[in-house]
């Protein structure tokens, strides 16, 4: 279901039911959806199933309904709350979670049958869009090629040559389970959605927005964008999937990336031509009207450096130290992690 986290279920969701399963976080890494890259980033997953569940703790806190159940340890059974984890100096790298049921998005005839996805999902079902929200523009951003700054209320004639803060946060809706993620406009949202509000989705995007936002600047990060995924049960929206991270959003400091946006730009400057390769791949597919665009790609990533891998791994564990306000990983200061990784 996702290439850098495993998937368990317990107990199987039914179409009236909700079942329970986890999520189990490794230190593998993705970029460009490739899928799983060949090298692994140390102590990565846990991580990010500690900063995702500190925010599931605090959306829960301001009444945000969420798929979260708490954590597991390694070698215990039962489920606790994020800080009972923390107590015994064990970071978790499991999140148990509410499930509910992803039915099959059948590709025929090169096009998507969303219908027969809601046929067989009934009202209890994972809601197959991505609902981003933007703070800020960066250079490069696909926003600039899509839109005007005009349409957000920026009082320029063209994109400025840095990145540029919106008073008003941007939401927009995109695919999730199409091997390409494309954006859409909000009547196609609103029938990928099914039966659930669009206009509720949205919402709900905002105010994960403002909290996450609002924690990372206690943290001293600024928080650029990110996304939220959602399920549908018993006439209620809740967040799913996993909120607040450095894979799932972007954060800056001091005018560095402090994410997976790094190694993201890392790729594009020492391997343009697996970039450009993975670039070509996914407009051939799209022409050729074939789901499966990997199978197009002529060339795959080389390994990193170890000296990468190992700022990288820093970089997580001391943004997730700062972000939760604790010392859970042995890690260096968030300056020391950021310093190291801007000469890279």
């Amino acid at each position: 279901m996702t290439s850098v986290k495993d998937f368990r279920i317990d107990e199987p969701a039914t179409a009236e039911e909700l079942g329970r399963g986890a999520f189990v976080f490794t230190d593998d890494y993705s970029v460009f959806d490739w899928g799983k890259m060949p090298d692994r980033i140390p102590e990565k997953g846990a991580s990010l199933c500690t900063m995702g569940a500190f925010n599931f703790q605090l959306l829960e806190e301001n009444h945000i309904p969420t798929h979260y159940e708490g954590v597991r340890l390694p070698d215990h059974d039962e489920t606790v709350d994020l800080g009972e984890a923390l107590s015994t100096g064990t970071a978790p790298e499991e999140m148990v979670i509410s499930l509910t049921q992803v039915p099959e998005l059948p590709f025929v005839d090169g096009a998507y049958d969303y219908d027969a996805y809601h046929a067989d999902a009934g009202e209890n079902y994972l809601i197959p869009l991505e609902i981003v929200f933007r703070n800020r523009v960066p250079v490069g951003s696909s926003l600039r090629s899509r839109t005007d700054p005009a349409d957000h209320g920026l009082d320029a004639a063209e994109w400025p040559a840095e990145p540029v803060d919106l008073e008003t946060p941007v939401v927009e809706f995109s695919t999730k389970y199409e091997e390409q993620d494309r954006y859409l406009d909000r009547e196609e949202a609103d029938r990928i959605a099914g039966v659930a509000d669009v206009d509720r989705l949205e919402e709900l995007a905002r105010a994960v927005n403002h909290i996450v936002t609002g924690q990372a600047d206690d943290a001293g990060l600024v928080h650029e964008d990110g996304k939220i995924e959602c399920l549908y049960h018993g006439g209620q929206i809740r967040i799913a999937d996993v909120v607040g991270t450095f894979d799932e959003n972007r954060f800056s400091a001091d005018g560095q990336q402090v994410s997976k946006e790094v190694i993201r730009q890392y790729h594009k400057r020492t391997q343009p031509e697996w970039v450009e390769a993975v670039s070509e791949a996914k407009q051939r597919a799209t022409e050729e009207g074939v789901a499966d665009w990997k199978s197009l790609c002529e060339r795959s990533p080389e390994p990193l450096d170890r000296s990468v891998i190992d700022a990288m791994g820093d970089l997580y564990c001391a943004g997730t130290n700062a972000y939760v306000d604790g010392n859970v990983f042995d890690a260096p200061s968030l300056e020391a992690a950021i310093d190291a990784v801007r000469d890279l």
